[in-house]
């Protein structure tokens, strides 16, 4: 996708769900922009020193933070993923060459309503406890307004260093 998306506004004024959703919306809406149609390579393309920063790796490591913060935080579903990370910090930026971009956006995408879901289904001032830490939902959306937003701005110099796509 190189066309700027019809993303969702964000009201500057209403209610903090409203406001706060539509925030965290946008940024996920931003995310399918800046990593959609591209080819398999260019998804994987490293331009940074770092070898996980590609646009692939991101997307993988976004869908497991939608998941892990509203599924397993919020919602209590096991956390499938402890062990892998234990013993690999990075596992969710590794990206198995079958999987395509179009996959990884595919999963990104449905994670996403599934943690809209999860999010309808409780008041923002809810409080859940993981790991003897107690957050609210309140707390779990802006920090992943700020996790989202955060890669976004990897995923725009990735996208412009990849083919010069540029756009907020």
């Amino acid at each position: 996708m190189t066309e700027r998306p019809d993303r969702p506004k964000v009201p500057l004024t209403g209610g903090e769900r409203e406001i706060l959703t539509s925030l965290l919306d946008h940024h996920r809406a931003t995310v399918a922009w800046k990593s959609g149609g591209l080819s398999q390579d260019q998804a994987r393309r490293v331009h940074l020193p770092s070898e996980l920063t590609t646009v692939a790796g991101l997307v993988a490591h976004l869908t497991l933070d939608e998941w892990f913060w509203f599924a397993v935080v919020v919602d209590g579903e096991p956390d499938t993923w402890e062990e892998k990370l234990a013993h690999d910090p990075d596992a969710e930026f590794r990206v198995a060459p079958e999987t395509t971009v179009e996959q990884l956006l595919a999963d990104y995408e449905a994670q996403c309503a599934r943690s809209r879901q999860i999010t309808a289904a409780h008041d923002l001032a809810d409080e859940v406890t993981h790991k003897a830490e107690t957050f609210n939902v309140r707390w779990v959306v802006a920090h992943m307004i700020e996790e989202t937003a955060r890669h976004v701005g990897h995923l725009d110099v990735l996208r412009e260093l990849t083919d010069g796509l540029t756009g907020e």
